[in-house]
């Protein structure tokens, strides 16, 4: 376990499956968190079922306001961030002849200008301070075009990377490092739900560990890459995939 205490994490899409797991994890290692939403249910039962009080923000992040106002409520009650976790994000399987504009804007609205818009806002103390940790959730989509995700997931977490990579640079200088994890096939309601019986049988067959990636799992990269023990490492994509691509 990494020793983070006293450290302001924020996290986004804190109230879904992998959300919920970096929330736990950061919280174990001594992190005080404040965990963004949209949906408020799901976030107030997130936070009453932590074992120490977090902050719930319920917010848009493709809604360039409501993060402004979403950030300054963090400073404001908790502090400047010293690690964010973009974690937000929205699925669509639709490939390109079945992708409306306005779908495209929306799946790129959250996966994309959301981290944009919350790194913009919290990158200046982290600058500051000559400290920080962005780690953005990016996608095996990215690399492979998209096995069973559509277009528009896969070209946003593509620009994630991008985004990723832009981040570390710039920021690398002033002590604050940028990088993402790329899982495939996590155990969430985007794979219980939004695939067939067929579909998962065959992943299964694919990814040659046998099985699909726990939250917990991916939330460990988290940790590490949030933790003293990662900050020589910046730009760095991690895949988190079973094997099913090895590059």
């Amino acid at each position: 376990m990494a020793d983070l205490t006293g450290r302001i994490a924020v996290v986004t899409g804190a109230a879904g499956t992998m959300g919920r797991a970096t929330a736990e994890a950061l919280q174990a290692d001594g992190c005080r968190l404040a965990l963004i939403d949209i949906d408020a249910r799901a976030l107030d039962a997130l936070c009453a079922a932590l074992p120490d009080p977090s902050l719930p923000v319920v917010c848009d992040v493709s809604d360039e306001p409501a993060v402004a106002a979403a950030c300054e409520r963090i400073r404001r009650e908790l502090g400047d961030p010293d690690i964010l976790v973009n974690n937000a994000g929205i699925l669509s399987n639709h490939k390109v002849l079945q992708t409306g504009l306005a779908e495209w804007r929306q799946v790129l609205g959250v996966n994309l200008d959301g981290a944009f818009l919350m790194a913009r806002e919290l990158v200046p103390a982290m600058k500051a301070r000559h400290w920080g940790r962005i780690i953005n959730t990016g996608s095996l989509a990215a690399k492979t075009g998209g096995l069973t995700a559509g277009t528009a997931y896969a070209a946003s977490k593509g620009a994630l990377n991008s985004l990723t990579f832009s981040l570390a640079r710039e920021l690398a200088p002033h002590g604050v490092t940028a990088n993402g994890i790329s899982p495939a096939y996590v155990r969430t309601p985007m794979l219980t739900e939004q695939l067939t019986d067929v579909q998962r049988d065959a992943l299964l067959r694919d990814i040659p560990v046998g099985r699909f990636c726990e939250p917990e799992e991916f939330a460990h990269v988290v940790r590490f890459l949030a933790s003293p023990l990662a900050g020589f490492i910046t730009g760095e994509i991690i895949d988190i995939n079973g094997g099913l691509l090895m590059d």
